[in-house]
C-alpha cells in the first residue's frame, strides 16, 4: 500500500481537535514534503523521523513522501505529532497494517535513536481522543501517567519506536532502557500548596472572618495594612479552607496543568484546589497566557477552581493588573493570536494583598507616615477602581496587640473548613440543576429576580445606592456576600445584620453590629 493514514490530536488552548496523518509514497526523486500548515518545530519532524525510522532498524523510503496533516486550515505547532506520522509512513510502506492504525491515537516526540520523549497536554489531548470516540491512545511512558487519569481510554506507554511498532505488529515488545525525564524549570510559586493552619493566627477575628466569606461563597478579596500584619499569613491559609475538587473540575485543572507542565511524571488528578501566587513583577503574557505560535495558558488559568494570590499588588503595572478585568467577569479568557484563538478556563478567587503606603505605615495608629500626599495619592490607584469594585471583600489587616489572642484557643483550618463545606453544601442545593454552585457565580438579574434577599435587607442597600456609597455592580456582589454570609450562619435568608455585615465586609468598614440609625431613603422628589 503506497497510502496510509494514523491519526493525533491538536490543541488549540484547552479544545482537541483530531488530526489525520496521511503517508503517501509515490514514483519520483527521493523527498519528503509535509503540508498541513506545520509550524517550524513541526517541519523538523521531517528529518526527526527519517533518523528515527532508520535507528530502529526500519528502511525509511528512498522515493516521494508526502504527509499531509487534516484538517488543513487548522494550524499545527509541536512536536507530539512525531511517531504518529512514522507510523503512517511506514504503514505505507507496508511494515506494518494500516488497519490497527485507525483505531489508536499516537501522541508523543521522537528522538534521533527512536526514543519516545514526553511532550506538554498529553492529558487534554487523551481527553480530546477519549471524547471523539478513541479506546485506545499511545503516548510517551513518561506522560502514561497522566493520561491514564482519563476514564474509559487504555493508554499504552511506551519507550520507543521499536516498541510502538511491535506492539501494532503484534510481537515481542524489545526491552528499552527506561526513560529519562527532562528537567522542569517550574517557580516554586506556581507549584506549591500552603501546608500551614489557621490554628496559627493569634487575634485577627475580621481578617478570620473575611477569609472564612471569601472561601465559602468564592468571593474575591482584598487584604490591606502594614508590613508583617499578617495579610500573606491569611491569605496562604485560605486555600486550606476550600473543599477538594469534584471528578470534572480536578480534570479540567489537572488538564490546564498538563499543558502548562506543571504535572510531575508520577502524575495524579489535582484533587484540590491550586494556589498560584506570581510575583508581582510577572509581564501580562506569563499572567494572561500567551506565547509564540500556539498560546500556553498563563498563572490566571493555572489558578483555575483555585486561589490566585498577588502579594504587593500596587507594585504590579497597572496594566497587567487590569487584565483581569474581564476573566474575573466571566471566568475564562480568550487570547487572541494570527493563527488562532485560544480560549482557557479562568474562573480563580483573587487575593490581593498591600501596604497602605510605600513606607507602609499610613493610616497606622501611632506610627508616622514618611510618604507625601502626591506620592500616597499615586500608590493607591494603582489598584484601578474598575478592579477594586469587583472585588467583594476589603479587609485592613492591622498588627494584633501583644498577646492578643493566646487566652483563646483559635480555630483550626479543619473546623472553619466543617462550616465553609455546609455553606457551599447549602448553596449547591440551592442552585441545583441551574448550572452554578457558588453564591458569587450568580448572574446579577437571575440573583434578584429568583433569589432576593428579604425586603428591609432590600431598602437597606436601596438606601446606600441612592447615597452613592454602592454602585449598580456593588448592589448585586453586596446581596451575592449577604447569601453567603446566611449560608454560614444556616439562615434561610438574608436578613438586616447580614446584610449589613456583608456591606461591611465590602468596603472595610469596621465590623460592627447593627444599629437603629439607617441611611434615610431619598424622597419621591
Amino acid at each position: 500500500m503506497a497510502l496510509a493514514q494514523a491519526w493525533s490530536v491538536a490543541l488549540v488552548g484547552l479544545e482537541g481537535h483530531l488530526v489525520e496523518i496521511e503517508a503517501d509514497i509515490a514514483q519520483g526523486l527521493p523527498k519528503t514534503t509535509l503540508i498541513g500548515l506545520p509550524d517550524a518545530s513541526l517541519s523538523e519532524a521531517r528529518d526527526r523521523v527519517r533518523a528515527a525510522v532508520v535507528n530502529s532498524g526500519e528502511k525509511f523510503p528512498d522515493r516521494k513522501v508526502t504527509i499531509g496533516l487534516s484538517p488543513a486550515t487548522l494550524p499545527k505547532t509541536g512536536s507530539h505529532y512525531d511517531v504518529s506520522i512514522a507510523c503512517a509512513l511506514l504503514a505505507a510502506a507496508g511494515v506494518v497494517d494500516n488497519e490497527r492504525l485507525r483505531h489508536v491515537a499516537i501522541i508523543g516526540e521522537l528522538g534521533l535513536d527512536g526514543r519516545m520523549r514526553e511532550v506538554r497536554g498529553a492529558l487534554a489531548m487523551t481527553l480530546a481522543a477519549s471524547r471523539s470516540g478513541f479506546e485506545r491512545v499511545i503516548v510517551p511512558e513518561l506522560n502514561a501517567g497522566e493520561a491514564r487519569l482519563v476514564p474509559g481510554i487504555e493508554v499504552y506507554g511506551m519507550r520507543s519506536l521499536r516498541q510502538v511498532l511491535a506492539l501494532l505488529r503484534q510481537t515481542e515488545m524489545p526491552d528499552e532502557d527506561p526513560p529519562r525525564a527532562e528537567p522542569r524549570l517550574i517557580s516554586e510559586s506556581l507549584t506549591r500548596v500552603p501546608e500551614v493552619d489557621l490554628h496559627d493566627v493569634l487575634g485577627q477575628r475580621e481578617g478570620r472572618k473575611a477569609i472564612e466569606a471569601s472561601a465559602a461563597g468564592g468571593h474575591h478579596i482584598f487584604l490591606h495594612g502594614p508590613p508583617g500584619s499578617g495579610k500573606t499569613m491569611l491569605a496562604e491559609r485560605l486555600a486550606g479552607l476550600l473543599p477538594d475538587l469534584s471528578t470534572d473540575a480536578s480534570l479540567e485543572v489537572s488538564a490546564v496543568h498538563s499543558l502548562a507542565g506543571l504535572l510531575t511524571n508520577d502524575a495524579e488528578l489535582v484533587v484540590r484546589p491550586p494556589f498560584i501566587a506570581p510575583h508581582h513583577t510577572a509581564s501580562l503574557p506569563s499572567l494572561i497566557g500567551g506565547g509564540s505560535g500556539m498560546p500556553r495558558p498563563g498563572a490566571i488559568s493555572c489558578a483555575h477552581r483555585g486561589i490566585l494570590f498577588i502579594d504587593e499588588a500596587p507594585e504590579m503595572h497597572p496594566l497587567t493588573l487590569d487584565t483581569l478585568r474581564q476573566p474575573l467577569e466571566s471566568g475564562f479568557v480568550e487570547v487572541h493570536r494570527a493563527a488562532a484563538v485560544a480560549k482557557f478556563p479562568a474562573r480563580f478567587l483573587l487575593v490581593l494583598a498591600a501596604n497602605p503606603c510605600p513606607c507602609g505605615l499610613a493610616g497606622i495608629p501611632n506610627k508616622v507616615c514618611s510618604c507625601t500626599p502626591q506620592n500616597l495619592n499615586r500608590y493607591r490607584q494603582r489598584i484601578s477602581g474598575p478592579i477594586k469594585d469587583r472585588i467583594d471583600i476589603q479587609r485592613q489587616i492591622l498588627p494584633a496587640a501583644r498577646g492578643e489572642g493566646e487566652a483563646d484557643s483559635p480555630e483550626s483550618t479543619a473546623e472553619v473548613a466543617a462550616r465553609v463545606r455546609l455553606a457551599r453544601e447549602r448553596q449547591a442545593h440551592r442552585y441545583q440543576g441551574t448550572g452554578w454552585a457558588l453564591n458569587s457565580e450568580l448572574p446579577g438579574p437571575v440573583l434578584r429576580r429568583e433569589y432576593p434577599i428579604d425586603e428591609p435587607s432590600q431598602h437597606l442597600l436601596e438606601d446606600l445606592y441612592a447615597h452613592g456609597r454602592l454602585t449598580a455592580r456593588g448592589f448585586d456582589r453586596v446581596s451575592r456576600l449577604a447569601w453567603t454570609l446566611a449560608d454560614l450562619a444556616g439562615a434561610p435568608i438574608p436578613t438586616v445584620p447580614l446584610t449589613h455585615t456583608a456591606f461591611q465586609l465590602r468596603t472595610g468598614v469596621p465590623l460592627t453590629p447593627l444599629t437603629d440609625e439607617r441611611p434615610l431613603r431619598r424622597s419621591a422628589s
